[in-house]
């Protein structure tokens, strides 16, 4: 087993690690819209809020070794469903020809109130 950490991404805000590589698969935890540099939010709008967490895994992904084209599964976490079109558009940028299995669901709450958290799993 392999704690990945990667400046690129926001550092964990618990007891966590941003991902853990075993046996050559990698578990990336939810990601929300945190600018890795600020530790902020980067908008309020959802549309770059979903790319920012999607960046995140990106370099998540990076640093582990790993590509958008090794992610096998991800979960994407809306703080409202009327967001699924926006986001849903803005997924289909980054999984394109390459389309993992998702689960999409509405949540009460997101950490720091983010509109949207996204986790992924990839294997080599």
């Amino acid at each position: 087993m392999k704690v990945i950490a990667t400046p690129n991404a926001p550092q964990a805000i618990g007891p966590y690690s941003q991902a853990i590589e075993a046996n050559r698969t990698l578990y990336i935890s939810g990601q929300i819209p945190l600018d890795p540099q600020t530790m902020e939010f980067v908008s309020d709008e959802i549309e770059a809020q979903a790319h920012q967490c999607l960046k995140n895994i990106q370099a998540i992904l990076t640093e582990a070794g790993y590509g958008l084209e090794n992610v096998v599964k991800c979960g994407i976490f809306l703080a409202d469903m009327n967001d699924f079109v926006v986001v849903n558009t803005v997924y289909g940028q980054y999984f394109s020809e390459h389309k993992p299995a998702r689960a999409c669901v509405q949540v009460a709450r997101l950490p720091r109130d983010a509109k949207i958290e996204i986790e992924a799993i990839a294997v080599k």
